[in-house]
This record gives C-alpha cells, sequence and structure tokens, in this order.
C-alpha cells in the first residue's frame, strides 16, 4: 500500500479575506428607516409649510427612537419624560401652534412648547433644551434660511445633542439645502397612504416619501415611510426613485417628484379639454 506524502495531499484553498470595508459597505447597503441605532440623532428634514409633513415624520423618529429604547431594569415607572417643540415666528405662521388632540397619544400631555419671537431666541432656546438631560427629545421648526442658522449655530447643536445624550429633529420649512453639521438630513413630502382594510374612506396610515440626501454614517435614498404604531420602510417603486425636488408652488417651494408634476400637468389638460 503506497505511503501518502505530503506533495500527493491536496491542500485547502485558504479562506478568502474581505476586502477593506466591504462588510461596512454590506452595513450600509442593508440599513434602512427604522433600524434604530445607538447614536444620538442631530437630523433635519426640509419640508413644505402648511402641511406639517416635517414636524410628524420628527415625531415618529423620535417615538420609533423610544419604542426601541433599552427599558431602564431598575425603574419604577416607564419613560414619561417631557419633551420640547421650539418654533419661530415665522415657521409659527406657517405651521401654526400644536394642536394637542392631534398629537399621538403618549405624547399629548409630555408637551412643552415655546414660541419664539425670532430665529435667534428659537436657537438659544434649542440649545438649552438639548442641555437638559430630563427631557426625552427636543423638535424645533425654523422657517427658511435665517441668518443667525449658520454651519457654526449648527455645531453648537450637534455638540449639546451628543454630549448631552438628547435626540433632536429640526424642521427646515420653506428652506434651501444650506451647510449643516446634522448627521442626517431629509427631503420629506407626504404621500398617499394605503386605504384601510375595513373602511376604505376612513383616514389612512401616516405616510411619507422621505430622501436621505446627506448621512454620516448610511448611503443616500428614498423610501416610503409609514407610522402604523411601528415605522415601516419600504423602497419606492423604480418610475418613482428619482430625488425630491423644489419646485414653485404659490408663495413657497413646494417638495415634488418629476412623476408628480407630471401627473399635475396630465390632469390640468384633461381638464382643459374636457371644459
Amino acid at each position: 500500500m503506497a505511503q501518502a506524502t505530503p506533495d500527493s495531499i491536496p491542500s485547502e484553498a485558504p479562506p478568502a479575506i474581505p476586502a477593506p470595508g466591504a462588510l461596512t459597505a454590506v452595513r450600509k447597503a442593508e440599513w434602512r428607516p427604522g433600524e434604530v441605532s445607538d447614536e444620538v440623532p442631530h437630523a433635519e428634514i426640509f419640508a413644505r409649510g402648511g402641511e406639517a409633513t416635517g414636524t410628524a415624520l420628527a415625531l415618529a423618529f423620535a417615538r420609533d427612537r423610544m419604542r426601541a429604547a433599552r427599558p431602564d431594569p431598575v425603574a419604577d415607572v416607564p419613560d414619561e419624560r417631557m419633551w420640547l417643540w421650539v418654533q419661530d415666528r415665522e415657521a409659527l405662521r406657517r405651521s401654526g401652534r400644536p394642536y394637542r388632540p392631534g398629537l399621538p397619544r403618549g405624547l399629548r400631555h409630555r408637551l412643552i412648547h415655546v414660541a419664539a419671537a425670532s430665529a435667534e431666541d428659537a436657537l438659544f432656546a434649542l440649545e438649552e433644551g438639548l442641555r437638559c438631560r430630563d427631557l426625552a427629545f427636543v423638535v424645533g421648526e425654523i422657517a427658511g434660511n435665517p441668518r443667525a442658522l449658520d454651519f457654526t449655530a449648527s455645531r453648537r447643536l450637534s455638540l449639546a445633542a451628543e454630549r448631552h445624550g438628547v435626540p433632536f429633529w429640526l424642521v427646515r420649512i420653506d428652506a434651501r439645502r444650506d451647510l449643516s453639521s446634522a448627521r442626517m438630513r431629509w427631503e420629506a413630502a407626504a404621500a398617499a397612504s394605503p386605504p384601510p382594510r375595513w373602511n376604505p374612506q376612513a383616514p389612512g396610515t401616516p405616510t411619507w416619501r422621505a430622501e436621505l440626501f446627506r448621512a454620516r454614517r448610511h448611503p443616500p435614498g428614498t423610501w416610503t415611510l409609514r407610522d402604523d404604531g411601528v415605522l415601516a420602510a419600504e423602497r419606492p417603486a423604480a418610475a418613482s426613485s428619482e430625488p425630491l425636488t423644489m419646485v414653485p408652488h404659490g408663495l413657497f417651494g413646494a417638495t415634488m417628484s418629476r412623476q408628480d408634476r407630471l401627473a399635475r400637468q396630465e390632469g390640468q389638460e384633461a381638464r382643459s379639454e374636457t371644459g
């Protein structure tokens, strides 16, 4: 019987070593909204005034983060900390004051609302709120692109949120994209809700079309988001996956995709023909 020699024994190929950054790239590609990380968020949401899209999405992000948070094992009661909502005068004029009965049930009695006279006062109130660890989160609304909201002011807000661990969402109403230190930046618009199963005439689930156009740890993308008890995210159809763009609409800009604009033009042409 022939004895096997080292040269006759087949050698196994060494395991493949992934390229540097490959695993990180895969994780980034698989990320989608609704997957909460340990990072304290400072996000901006650009939205049109008059339809409350930005603040509604900010509250959906905040509630989703609160649901995913690990409960304190030594706490005798659930987390019932207050939350802060700050609006400057122009944001108040375009969006209106908070309507408590319309807020999520678990947040109605915990709201602290500040109506600031100017963008400078709103930024001061936001920074002071972010330094208070007794707040569950902070939401701000600032209209347009005031000079006070420059990169330095944005950086101060980011540092305060990260240093004190208070999540922060800043809603930019009818504003153009400018420099910011926000870790995530969104462009959001209202989207059609799926009809309710038992009553098609009833209001549907809150739904948004949201484009993440800048993020520190995640790739850009566009999703359809729904707040149905849990924040659900799905990719839109390929025909409507283009970025949201600002087009003139009345006094202020409106957030619309090219597909929405074509649908509006077709509807106007149809009405003119029937007329």
